[in-house]
């Protein structure tokens, strides 16, 4: 289930009739365990994650029941999505928790008890199950709801430096796809991007200058956002160019990126994400940063949001 974002033209909702949450800078995961198995943990685009956060296996394993599926979003404990790269790419539990970097999974919703599907039952019905069947542990956190006027709590939000809220409604069943059920109040611009390309480092830098980044647009064209050349360290160059370099292609595939020396353009395969300060009136990203690679979502699936 996905929540659909607000424009800031729309009215709040509530308060009466929702829940309110805060929105992580992380990756989402949903984790199952059939009986007589070990838990398991995806992607939102379906791939195993388990290898990953070896410790969110384990604690599921001791704190959950013998049969479920759980919705919930790992975060580093420092609560930067720039930390989580260092895990996020493993495959190797024993690499994973060399890196030192600490995580929490934040749990969220309840889909399957044991032999029951409960997406049907209202939200706050899943939740109190899930409070009542999966126990805080170690990396096991229970996400808080908040309660109060949405602007308000939007406004501390913003001002205690959180990415947004997610606002839920109180009686929905739990329906995969984008929904106006959930909706999201964010703080800050960003979003997810296709990489489209990179261009020639100059000065200082090495390995590559800039990403060449875009968008899907309603009739399947990847539509081109600009370039961004912020963010990075030296970690993060070296893993896009040994990532980037296998997709190379001769021609771009966006349908419309200006033409420049030192352009370099791969499959559209790989999504990142950006945080930028506006969008210009040509459709271009303002003040871009990078921000990490995201392996929890399809190419295919990225859009301008509004």
């Amino acid at each position: 289930m996905l929540a659909t974002l607000t424009k800031p033209t729309d009215p709040p909702p509530g308060p009466e009739g929702w829940s309110f949450e805060r929105k992580y800078d992380g990756v989402r995961v949903i984790a199952t365990r059939e009986r007589g198995e070990r838990p398991r943990l995806w992607s939102r685009n379906h791939k195993p994650a388990d290898a990953s956060y070896p410790e969110v296996v384990e604690a599921l394993e001791a704190a959950a029941p013998e049969r479920f599926v759980l919705d919930g979003e790992i975060v580093a404990a420092d609560g930067r999505f720039g930390s989580l790269q260092a895990r996020m790419h493993l495959s190797d539990p024993k690499r994973a928790r060399a890196t030192g970097v600490e995580i929490e999974c934040h749990l969220f919703d309840l889909l399957v008890l044991d032999d029951l599907d409960v997406t049907r039952l209202p939200l706050r019905t899943r939740r109190s199950l899930l409070e009542a069947v999966v126990r805080d542990d170690g990396p096991l956190l229970h996400s808080p709801t908040l309660d109060g006027d949405p602007l308000a709590l939007r406004d501390e939000a913003c001002a205690d430096g959180w990415e947004g809220l997610i606002a839920k409604r109180l009686d929905a069943p739990y329906a995969s796809g984008r929904s106006r059920d959930w909706l999201k109040l964010k703080c800050v611009k960003d979003q997810e991007f296709v990489i489209g390309g990179w261009t020639d480092p100059a000065g200082s830098r090495q390995v590559l200058g800039a990403l060449l980044v875009g968008y899907y647009d309603g009739e399947g064209a990847l539509r081109y956002a600009g370039k961004v050349g912020t963010g990075f360290d030296d970690a993060a160059l070296k893993l896009l160019r040994s990532r980037l370099d296998p997709l190379a292609v001769d021609d771009p595939s966006f349908s419309d990126v200006p033409r420049e020396r030192g352009q370099h353009f791969v499959r559209p395969e790989l999504v990142c994400q950006v945080g930028f300060g506006e969008w210009t009136s040509d459709g271009r990203l303002r003040h871009p940063r990078y921000q990490g690679l995201r392996v929890d979502k399809d190419a295919a699936d990225v859009v301008r949001e509004a």
